[in-house]
């Protein structure tokens, strides 16, 4: 069952706009259960007039994006297929695993990303 979730955006077209840096807020991301209900938000969103970007492949769910009227940049995601598409379940998050667009770029990645050691064996 789909419950309705509000939250409530006050415009304070006066109010001074907060800069990028340290401290502030990328974006905010909402889960949607599907592709199915995202389109239903999207159809909100024509309906209030905001642009929005089209349906965006992230492999391990779809994303769209939006901005509010004050500029905040904000994300419906899908909550699927999920993060066990390309590996099984009990070694999740192990291995490096890439979307697509980024594989060419494996190599270095690897070389710049910090290396870490992380228990696994205790949440298994």
């Amino acid at each position: 069952m789909l419950r309705e979730k509000y939250i409530d955006l006050v415009c304070t077209p006066n109010a001074l706009k907060g800069l990028a840096g340290r401290g502030t807020v990328h974006h905010v991301a909402f889960a949607t259960p599907d592709a199915q209900t995202q389109l239903e938000m999207i159809d909100k969103l024509n309906t209030f007039g905001l642009e929005h970007t089209e349906v965006k492949d992230r492999k391990y769910f779809t994303s769209v994006y939006f901005k509010e009227p004050g500029g905040v940049l904000f994300e419906i995601a899908t909550s699927g297929p999920g993060f066990d598409v390309d590996e099984e379940l009990a070694s999740l998050g192990e291995h490096l695993n890439l979307p697509q667009q980024f594989e060419e770029k494996r190599e270095h990645l690897v070389e710049v990303l910090p290396k870490f050691n992380y228990p696994t064996e205790k949440y298994r």
